[in-house]
């Protein structure tokens, strides 16, 4: 088996809000398999400061990958513990490989284009009459979920732009879920989360910061408002400490990203201790490409989960790959007429 990488810089059309920062270029690296003349591919969606992995030795454990795919993709994922966007990587290229059509790993309803899955419309963060002019842009695009960013410009002028929404549409008409990616401080947390309370929200992820455990915790005990897990996930490894964090925490929901918790594998773990302990989930890609984002696609459709999901970030990039993935009226089709386009990649 030969196995290879490479890096690929994605370009924001715009430039992309969010509580860490404005976001231009996303980097993200793939991994190509070819053994017997078939070919597979994988991508590695790191996110630099947000995912665990993000450390210096990064390219050489995929040069480590690339020297040892020979050991198969089991005891290629035990050694990738600490790197989950190289193990959904590998994971993924391992699928590619082994599949009759290398960009569908999950043959299903959905790839075969019966059947469709509902996905939340994402608003970034910016300045308010962007934020208003995106909102408007989804509801006109049918969308039933929107998510907004928020702790990034003034609280006034966010509980405003929910109060826009609910002017218009109601919590059956239109569901809203905020993101305040940890911008909250433990001190005035429960009062945001009353006062956002009054817009009939969905829920809210990551109020405040990871790693306040005892607080989040308490926020979640007396929440006015479902608390939904997320950076809170990432860099927790072992099945044992995942469990021992959602039994401390005990939050209405977590919210699942392979690119950040370990691929498939690692996603599954979260989803079977989650639901062990009654704990609802969804799946969100993670700023991949469209390679990566129709793998992800592909295997939540296969979970049977109810809830809008959020895998609409295929549309974002300037350089992205042309592939098979619509979205319309707020729901997420495959079309197999459409042909990918990777050409960039020589693959």
């Amino acid at each position: 088996m030969k196995a290879t990488y490479q890096k690929y810089i994605l370009n924001f059309k715009r430039p992309s809000g969010t509580s860490r920062g404005v976001l231009t270029q996303k980097e993200t690296w793939f991994i190509f398999l070819e053994s017997e003349g078939k070919k597979g591919i994988g991508e590695c969606g790191i996110l630099r400061t947000l995912s665990i992995d993000d450390r210096p030795d990064y390219e050489e454990k995929l040069q480590w990958v690339c020297q040892n795919s020979h050991l198969g993709v089991e005891a290629l994922l035990d050694n990738l513990i600490e790197f989950p966007s190289i193990q959904f990587g590998v994971e993924m290229a391992f699928l590619s490989l082994q599949s009759q059509n290398p960009f569908e790993l999950f043959p299903s309803e959905f790839t075969s284009g019966n059947k469709d899955m509902e996905i939340n419309g994402l608003v970034w963060m910016g300045e308010e009459s962007f934020m208003k002019a995106q909102i408007e842009e989804k509801l006109a695009q049918g969308f039933r979920c929107i998510k907004l960013k928020i702790g990034a410009i003034d609280f006034e002028k966010e509980l405003g732009l929910l109060h826009f929404i609910r002017q218009h549409f109601d919590e059956k008409t239109i569901e809203i879920r905020v993101d305040a990616n940890g911008a909250f401080s433990s001190d005035e947390a429960l009062d945001r989360l009353n006062q956002l309370s009054g817009y009939k929200l969905h829920s809210i992820e990551q109020p405040i910061a990871k790693n306040n455990t005892d607080r989040m915790a308490e926020l979640c005990k007396i929440t006015p408002l479902p608390i939904a897990l997320d950076e809170e996930l990432i860099g927790v490894f072992l099945k044992e400490e995942k469990r021992q964090l959602l039994l401390k925490i005990k939050p209405q929901y977590i919210i699942l990203k392979p690119s950040l918790v370990g691929g498939f594998r690692g996603t599954k773990e979260w989803i079977d201790i989650a639901e062990s302990l009654q704990i609802d989930w969804w799946i969100t890609s993670a700023l991949e490409s469209n390679i990566g984002l129709n793998a992800i696609a592909q295997w939540t459709f296969l979970q049977n989960n109810s809830l809008p999901q959020g895998l609409g970030t295929g549309g974002l990039y300037t350089n992205n790959f042309d592939g098979p993935l619509v979205v319309e009226k707020g729901k997420l089709f495959y079309d197999s007429q459409l042909k990918w386009n990777t050409n960039a990649l020589n693959f």
